[in-house]
């Protein structure tokens, strides 16, 4: 109940981005490209003073049983959105004035866990990127099941459960930079799954840095 599923990272596995990275959480399967930082077209959308950050997320026309209709829903927006929210904080957006940080997510596979794959893909893309980070950013989805608290909601678990909650966490400054809620729990089962969604994402955030050095050590950079 208090376990990932099995977790495989890899960075820099697109030649043409500035950064890159896959996560697998289980079956559901997430890659991220980032692009930037690049001056920013048309430029009256400039800021002056930082940067932009652009998310896209998308869910491939094959990702599940059913084909998945191609181009932006209601979902895929808000998903964008809330993954945007959760990565900013991490950034030194500052640095990087009148330019655009472009991030584009795509979920080959789903089995439940499509936004926190995508977040931990993106945190992976965008340190392999080079883009300047204050931290990592991991994330896990938690809930509760016949009164058991469960980690990484997969598949039918997540059709079962009383409550899914989606967490992104920086752990070297013990943040949350996510929490979304579906369903309804008292506070306290509240407080003791977001403590089970930080000790999940100290262990991907484990598996991240674990990727990064691992390719950053071929290069000859560590």
């Amino acid at each position: 109940m208090d376990e990932l599923r099995p977790v495989e990272m890899q960075v820099g596995i697109l030649s043409n981005a500035d950064g890159s990275a896959m996560v697998s959480l289980g079956k559901t399967k997430a890659i991220a490209a980032v692009y930037g930082p690049r001056e920013l077209h048309p430029k009256h959308r400039q800021n002056n003073e930082r940067a932009i950050l652009q998310c896209n997320y998308v869910m491939a026309p094959f990702s599940t049983n059913e084909r998945v209709r191609p181009g932006p829903s209601r979902r895929s927006v808000e998903i964008s959105k809330v993954t945007r929210e959760a990565l900013e904080p991490a950034l030194f957006l500052e640095d990087f004035p009148r330019t655009t940080i472009d991030v584009y997510i795509i979920v080959l596979q789903a089995h439940s866990g499509t936004r926190t794959a995508g977040i931990n893909a993106a945190s992976l893309a965008l340190a392999d990127a080079g883009v300047q980070m204050k931290d990592l950013v991991s994330a896990v989805a938690v809930g509760k099941i016949n009164g058991n608290y469960v980690m990484d909601l997969a598949g039918k678990e997540e059709e079962v459960t009383q409550c899914d909650i989606p967490v992104a966490y920086m752990p070297r400054y013990k943040k949350l930079t996510l929490l979304q809620m579906d369903g309804d729990l008292p506070d306290k089962d509240v407080k003791n799954l977001i403590k089970l969604a930080v000790k999940g994402c100290e262990t991907l955030y484990d598996k991240q840095r674990k990727a990064l050095l691992g390719k950053w050590s071929k290069e000859g950079k560590v």
